[in-house]
């Protein structure tokens, strides 16, 4: 995770669409950890493992999941990089053997 501030624009590079949610105080967002993109600095963020051995073999999602904890605006990116490299590698050609 980076951290931005400071006046001025800043350009970020996000696969999919950007979904911007407004957490109020104590409010929590459950998310793959690949899809967060920025938070506020007032947002708290944390990482958990997957309960549930049914859930961690079968649930499709993964060990880990981000929590993060409001208040503040958080931005979550809806294809993050492993899925759009899967999504494109059908259209990549690849040299004949």
């Amino acid at each position: 995770m980076q951290k931005l501030s400071g006046n001025g624009t800043a350009f970020v590079e996000i696969d999919g669409s950007a979904v911007k949610y407004n957490l109020a105080a104590g409010q929590q967002l459950i998310v793959d950890t690949g899809h967060v993109v920025l938070m506020d600095a007032t947002c708290q963020m944390d990482v958990q493992t997957v309960k549930g051995a049914k859930n961690i073999l079968f649930g499709g999602e993964g060990l880990f999941n981000t929590v993060v904890t409001g208040p503040g605006e958080v931005v979550l990116q809806t294809m993050p990089t492993m899925k759009l490299a899967q999504s494109i590698q059908p259209y990549i050609v690849t040299a004949a053997k």
